[in-house]
């Protein structure tokens, strides 16, 4: 199998979570996360740059298809983990969040069995958006809005589990003939 300059960008995003949740343990100074969070916003533009280079080049390969979404939840779902561990994030926000991407998850896999694709939707991309600046908000320790005492860490946590919940309820109805027993 050859990789596409597509796919080697999503195994660099894979490759840049360990660097992440190392710098997250070890690089915590009086400004922040900074390290850890530009490490984060690097990884998690590569979700973009891999998509846009695919579809240009028209290099979508199964493969792709495949890795770039595994990417994605590995990313998010391992900086959701860290911040709940230190108490930045509630668990809560957190246990919402991983169980609408195993439902979704579980969904997909049931209509790739019926030889279905469910494509990403608007929804899912405002849903993903949504958490990544959560997560860029709470690994900052809300800079800058901190200084005026505005919590837009936990206001954006809480926008990023609504489009969650709405983008998973999305899916799930207009996807919900996949769900339906054969006769």
């Amino acid at each position: 199998m050859k990789l596409t300059i597509a796919s080697k960008v999503t195994i660099l995003r894979i490759c840049l979570i360990p660097l992440f949740i190392l710098s997250y343990y070890f690089f915590d100074g009086p400004g922040g996360l900074i390290l850890p969070t530009l490490i984060f916003v690097v990884a998690a533009m590569t979700d973009w740059i891999d998509g846009h280079l695919a579809r240009s080049r028209n290099e979508v390969t199964n493969f792709g298809k495949f890795i770039d979404p595994i990417a994605d939840k590995l990313l998010v779902t391992s900086a959701f983990i860290l911040l709940v561990g230190d108490g930045r994030m509630s668990a809560v926000s957190c246990i919402i969040i991983l169980s609408r991407e195993f439902i979704i998850s579980g969904l997909r896999l049931i209509a790739a069995d019926n030889h279905v694709v469910i494509a990403a939707s608007y929804l899912g991309k405002i849903k993903t958006t949504t958490q990544i600046i959560a997560i860029v908000l709470l690994l900052l320790n809300n800079f800058p809005f901190r200084f005026i005492g505005l919590p837009m860490d936990k206001v954006a946590e809480v926008v990023a589990v609504v489009f969650t919940i709405w983008s998973g309820v999305d899916y799930i109805v207009k996807n919900r003939q996949v769900l339906r027993e054969k006769e």
